[in-house]
């Protein structure tokens, strides 16, 4: 059985995934008390339903125990992920405002903000249990698919998201480890080069001849070699990698790929870039 817990802050996208999950043919149920989680889990599994997803959020009753019902629910064979999705406060301020939806702990001595930041903080625990997906400035459809891709990769060897950013978007919330690579020869500033990204040849040989580019790629490659296995031995089954320059667009999206096909012999590998993902988003609207 392959179970996906489904947990995050108010407005981050759960109904999205849960949603993507169902349409994948997942049994899906949404807001589970965490007291039930094995018994609702065996309860399925003796139905027949092999692929099931459960959304857990902060209203759940008894959920410090969410740790010892997932280890427990672990120890009968089922394959439990959580997935843990979050989003800036000014993000999840804007689509609240947007949608005119009532957040679930807003109160009458309570304001949105406030309510915002209180859900953060009684999930604090849950979110160091699975995978974080920082959902900001990320499309609907975007978000979907990084889902599915993420499940795809579940089991076996280690899996690392290496993610390309922008410094003036802010850094990514779901990101382990940051690697600023801002001082490193900028494409932006040659004329033919502006509108391409990282994925785009011109930039790729640009980047490619720079020797900075190539050394830090080299060390970047060494730092994470080096540290893997004592970061596993934590028992993480996850490492997201942050790689930032101004625009997210050229230096970054470059050095994610090329450090993505460095890695792909250390572990399972899924590359995601924000930037590019935020201007496809704006192009669409």
């Amino acid at each position: 059985m392959q179970l996906v817990l489904v947990s995050g802050l108010s407005g981050s996208g759960k109904s999205v995934v849960l949603k993507a999950l169902e349409d994948d043919g997942y049994y899906c149920v949404d807001n589970l008390p965490a007291t039930l989680l094995g018994d609702v889990s065996a309860f399925l599994a003796d139905a027949g339903h092999l692929r099931v997803a459960v959304s857990v959020d902060a209203r759940s009753t008894a959920l410090a125990s969410l740790p010892e019902r997932i280890a427990a629910v672990r120890a009968r064979g089922v394959d439990c992920r959580l997935l843990f999705l979050e989003a800036s406060s000014q993000t999840l301020l804007r689509r609240f405002s947007e949608t005119r939806r009532r957040h679930p702990l807003l109160g009458p001595t309570r304001t949105l903000a406030e309510a915002i930041e209180h859900e953060r903080s009684l999930l604090a625990d849950v979110a160091e249990l699975g995978e974080r997906i920082d959902t900001s400035e990320v499309r609907a459809q975007d978000l979907r698919r990084w889902v599915r891709s993420l499940l795809a990769l579940s089991g076996g060897a280690p899996l690392l998201l290496i993610e390309s950013f922008a410094f003036r978007d802010g850094l990514p919330l779901d990101a382990d480890w940051v690697a600023d690579v801002r001082m490193l020869p900028n494409p932006h500033y040659v004329e033919a080069l502006r509108p391409l990204t990282g994925l785009d040849a011109p930039v790729v040989e640009f980047l490619a001849r720079e020797e900075s580019v190539q050394r830090m790629i080299t060390e970047l490659c060494t730092l994470f070699e080096r540290w893997l296995p004592e970061i596993l031995r934590e028992n993480r089954s996850t490492l997201t990698i942050a790689i930032g320059c101004t625009g997210g667009r050229h230096r970054s999206v470059y050095i994610a790929e090329c450090l993505a096909q460095a890695m792909r012999g250390h572990g399972q590998v899924l590359v995601r870039h924000r930037a590019l993902a935020r201007a496809a988003a704006a192009d669409a609207g």
